[in-house]
């Protein structure tokens, strides 16, 4: 039996962020922001060759520089317990910070300098000079496709016939790739670092999830878990860049350890591009076969992507292939190539936002291949039952999101044949692209406290990196409890309050919502206790306390999913529309308006889900036209690691983006009826805006980013 979900319209639908006054006046104090008596700063120094070892490292002009009080590399570091030799065990050879004179990638970390003022810091840093023996770096995926292997997991799956599109009397086989992404936060990466006692450490770091770092600290240095406090009460941005501890979170540690002092340590920008993940290189080839009234018959996806030679990072990109569409012949085969370059990471819609590029272009080939319309195309192999292992979905409307997506960008006055609109001298086109992810609820717990005054106070260590958790959770107890969202206060963000999963996966609202509305429910529960039998169902909460002289009334409550996590395939939508124009003369590609639609179950806050969507939506076009690493493969080093050379959408690149929803409640996930949006919202929009180019141009970019050039490269119908 499914669960009751609350209220689709109310009150609460309009709110707007409970901390955007905080943040546009600058209350908003972010772990960069934080300082206390003592405190000092480092600046890391990166290693300037990409493979080898260092062979000396020349401090004594850092040493004698105004301010500095300390310079910390493998020759001084002291022993970090955690990465030590386990007796009995193989010592495993992987990058440690400080830990010997390897150097696994270019920038890596090799010294932290420690001075009085930041400015005085950066300037030591910059006379700290290394000797290396060097060896040639492999940082070029194509070239070490040779070097290939299967991960530890997901490698290759098969359903049905192996090859089956091969026999299909419709079929196509096409290479897609995409480049290196790095997420591009606002906020740089930061850490405060203060040791209270010899085995207490308190943090201010940049994290998705206080626990995680706090779980993921205690590992490295072994000290009671009890005594690491971790505080990461504001976010500006992540996007799967804060999922775990970095290098430089430790060298702060280090260093306040060493010093006695507390440590601030700001990472630079051109350090957010090697020091915290990206989105990996991957090449993908698809072979798709239908038959010639369009039904699949078969895919075949693979797929390489790149990965550290120190430590593996699998994100799984032909995982859509199996789960997206009807299809009852499936093969994917995954594998890794480790290069000379650091940890690629989970980044908003890890793996699938990677595949759907390919399985979306692939299928939008096909369409033309078949001469049927694309959204025509997918509603015939539109899966009603989970493809993988034939569970019912716990909901689903995608379909209904077609039609509210095609119907919004006009998609009936697009054109089957290539290049037939021009409009004020720029060919117009039109294109879609689907995306979906797994709906998740983890376990978490809530306090939630009605204090005398009226004051309901909601705590869970849950953190924000942006899209407006607090306001969600606000929500969701005004609706349970029936008093005004201007009354309840949420605390986050901290390690000492009630435990939360990290924020990623698009699972925080339903996890901690959940958390949330059960709480407050016990906490109704026990007011009825107090009022007994014929109280109101909306009983007076200040009066009751006050007739039982109670200053407060509380409860903690554990949530989590029941059976029906387990008899039901989860899991959100989206769809993609987009209209764009591109310039005949230039390859200039603008993007007119795009209509993106997501069926993630009720929406449990209006305002700040739309703009998750919008977003989402633009890193999707960041990904499409613009995102790119580059790397100079015969240093292994990045070339273009500040935003004037990373180029990311900025608001003149923006269009009209609409952000629509399905807003059907889903009875099972939980009590709310809510599923993620986050990853949806980008997941399919890449492959929406290339294959509106080629509706445009008659020009196919399997290779992303779409840039000017590579559509000048290509003859086709509309450019020439």
């Amino acid at each position: 039996m499914g669960n009751k979900t609350i209220s689709k319209a109310s009150p609460t639908e309009g709110l707007s962020r409970i901390d955007g006054r905080l943040k546009v006046t600058g209350a908003a104090k972010y772990s960069a922001e934080f300082t206390m008596p003592g405190l000092v700063y480092g600046i890391l120094v990166g290693s300037t060759i990409t493979k080898g070892t260092i062979k000396s490292i020349d401090t004594k002009a850092a040493k004698n520089a105004p301010g500095v009080v300390a310079i910390i590399s493998h020759l001084n570091c002291p022993k970090v317990p955690g990465y030590q030799p386990v007796k009995g065990k193989p010592e495993q050879e992987t990058y440690k910070l400080f830990y010997d004179n390897k150097i696994w990638f270019n920038g890596q970390p090799i010294a932290v300098v420690v001075a009085n003022t930041f400015e005085r810091a950066l300037y030591a840093a910059s006379l700290v000079k290394a000797q290396y023996d060097a060896d040639a770096p492999h940082t070029n995926l194509r070239d070490n496709f040779n070097k290939a292997y299967a991960p530890g997991y997901g490698g290759e799956t098969k359903r049905g016939t192996e090859d089956a599109w091969k026999s299909a009397p419709v079929k196509l086989e096409q290479e897609y790739i995409i480049p290196s992404e790095v997420h591009s936060p606002m906020e740089l990466h930061a850490i405060v670092a203060r040791w209270d006692a010899e085995d207490k450490l308190t943090l201010w770091t940049k994290t998705q999830g206080v626990k995680d770092t706090q779980n993921g600290i205690q590992g490295i240095f072994k000290i009671p878990l009890e005594n690491i406090q971790v505080n990461s009460k504001f976010v500006g941005g992540a996007f799967g860049s804060a999922l775990q501890v970095w290098p430089h979170e430790v060298a702060a540690i280090i260093a306040a350890k060493v010093i006695k002092r507390p440590v601030k340590l700001v990472l630079g920008r051109a350090d957010m591009f090697t020091s915290v993940g990206y989105r990996p290189h991957t090449w993908q080839k698809i072979g798709m076969g239908a038959t010639a009234d369009g039904k699949l018959i078969g895919i075949t996806h693979e797929a390489i992507g790149q990965t550290s030679s120190y430590e593996e990072f699998n994100e799984g990109p032909t995982g859509v292939s199996r789960s997206t569409y009807a299809c009852p012949n499936v093969n994917t085969i995954y594998k890794l190539a480790a290069l000379d370059i650091g940890k690629p990471t989970w980044m908003r819609g890890p793996g699938e936002a990677t595949g759907a590029f390919a399985l979306e272009s692939a299928l939008d080939e096909l369409s033309y291949a078949l001469n049927i319309d694309p959204v025509e195309l997918r509603l015939k192999n539109y899966a009603e039952t989970d493809p993988e292992n034939g569970k019912a979905f716990s909901s689903k409307y995608l379909n209904e999101a077609y039609k509210i997506g095609a119907d919004h960008i006009k998609w009936n006055e697009r054109k089957q044949q290539p290049a037939a609109i021009i409009e004020d001298g720029w060919l117009v086109g039109y294109g879609m692209g689907g995306g979906m992810f797994g709906a998740y609820r983890d376990q978490a717990t809530a306090r939630v406290i009605m204090m005398a005054d009226g004051t309901l106070v909601l705590q869970s260590s849950v953190s924000d990196i942006g899209p407006g958790t607090g306001t969600a959770m606000v929500i969701i107890a005004s609706e349970v409890m029936g008093i005004p969202t201007d009354r309840i206060r949420f605390e986050m963000g901290d390690s000492s309050l009630p435990n939360s999963p990290s924020q990623g996966g698009s699972a925080t609202v339903a996890t901690v919502g959940s958390a949330v509305y059960d709480a407050c429910k016990d906490l109704k529960e026990k007011f009825q206790q107090l009022i007994g039998n014929g109280g109101a169902d909306q009983p007076d909460y200040v009066k009751v306390l006050q007739q039982h002289n109670l200053q407060k009334l509380e409860t903690t409550t554990l949530s989590k999913g029941g059976p029906d996590m387990e008899k039901y395939a989860m899991y959100s939508w989206s769809v993609h529309f987009v209209r764009v124009k591109v310039h005949p003369a230039t390859g200039v590609v603008k993007i007119d308006k795009a209509a993106c639609v997501a069926d993630c179950g009720h929406i449990v806050s209006p305002k700040t889900a739309r703009s998750q969507v919008i977003g989402g939506a633009i890193g999707g076009i960041g990904m499409a036209l613009m995102e790119e690493v580059v790397i100079d493969h015969r240093y292994g080093r990045l070339v273009n690691n500040t935003f004037a050379d990373y180029h990311i959408p900025v608001n003149a690149d923006i269009p009209q983006i609409d952000a629509l929803f399905v807003n059907k409640p889903d009875p099972y996930i939980n009590p709310m009826g809510a599923k993620g949006m986050a990853e949806i919202a980008l997941i399919g929009m890449a492959a929406a805006v290339t294959n509106a180019v080629y509706n445009a141009t008659g020009k196919r970019i399997r290779e992303l980013p779409v840039t000017p050039d590579k559509l000048m490269a290509l003859d086709a119908v509309g450019l020439s």
